[in-house]
């Protein structure tokens, strides 16, 4: 049977650390922390998120800036907005929103927001850093990942890693992370054969394909952590991973549950990202 990562506990240390280095950085150079989110729309999941991240900054101590945009908003003036906050020196990162209406080219937002405020780490210039290991950021959500798989105790060196998932956001970044601690990663995807047999090898797996419960005990190595990115809605409403919870836990050594595991992390890591973009800013 599993150990459960408490991705609530995990997230509160991060965010209590954040907090402290805030006041630190404040006392030492009077500089406040700022973070810009802008959310075009009135996508109901996106409300929530933002909300979410407003009060993770009012928790550590930042100052909150939020942009909320009607839907007829047109990319230019999407753009314009960019341009603002990037010349905004009391901004130290900047969140646009995904996703956006599909009047509005989501790569030139991206491409546009400057890469030393980009704390979602999306800027093709902060993903080549990651590549190579060179990184001030990471994707909130790997970053979060890696940060539960510290708290195990589990060693990554050396390691048969598994993630499924290539999307640019986290399955991509994930391997790539899991790579740069030594570990012996395979990134499978819809094409790939044998996947069950794979995943049976794995001593950490990580599930990111939005799909619910495809991940069953049957697919997981006895003792193998765990961890699961997925977040769907069952037809009874309730919320489950993508890794069937009850058949897994029989089987893992340590495991997500969902929700209260990956997700808490993901706005954690996002706070710790805007504190080191204000540091990098102020050279301190």
């Amino acid at each position: 049977m599993a150990k459960i990562i408490d991705g609530k506990m995990v997230s509160a240390a991060v965010k209590a650390a954040v907090a402290e280095e805030t006041v630190v950085l404040k006392e030492r150079s009077g500089v406040s922390v700022g973070l810009a989110v802008v959310i075009v729309g009135d996508d109901p999941a996106s409300k929530v998120y933002v909300n979410n991240k407003k009060k993770a900054c009012e928790e550590v101590g930042f100052k909150s800036f939020e942009y909320a945009l009607d839907a007829s908003t047109t990319q230019e003036q999407l753009l314009d907005l960019v341009d603002v906050l990037n010349r905004d020196r009391k901004v130290n990162g900047i969140l646009v929103q995904l996703p956006l209406p599909k009047h509005i080219d989501e790569t030139a937002v991206i491409n546009a927001i400057s890469p030393e405020k980009d704390v979602d780490a999306f800027h093709p210039f902060n993903v080549g850093k990651i590549m190579i290991g060179e990184y001030s950021f990471l994707p909130c959500t790997p970053a979060g990942v890696m940060e539960l798989i510290a708290s195990t105790g589990v060693e990554i060196a050396g390691k048969s890693c598994v993630v499924i998932g290539r999307s640019n956001i986290v399955g991509k970044p994930m391997s790539m992370l899991l790579l740069h601690e030594s570990g012996t990663v395979t990134t499978c995807h819809s094409k790939t054969r044998n996947l069950a047999e794979i995943c049976r090898n794995a001593d950490i797996l990580v599930v990111a394909i939005g799909r619910a419960n495809f991940v069953t005990g049957d697919m997981i190595k006895e003792g193998a952590v765990v961890i699961d990115v997925g977040m769907n809605r069952l037809e009874n409403g309730k919320l489950c991973g993508d890794v069937e919870y009850a058949t897994a836990f029989e089987r893992a050594g340590y495991i997500t549950p969902v929700p209260g595991g990956v997700g808490p992390m993901t706005i954690a890591m996002l706070m710790k990202n805007t504190l080191t973009a204000a540091k990098n800013q102020t050279a301190v």
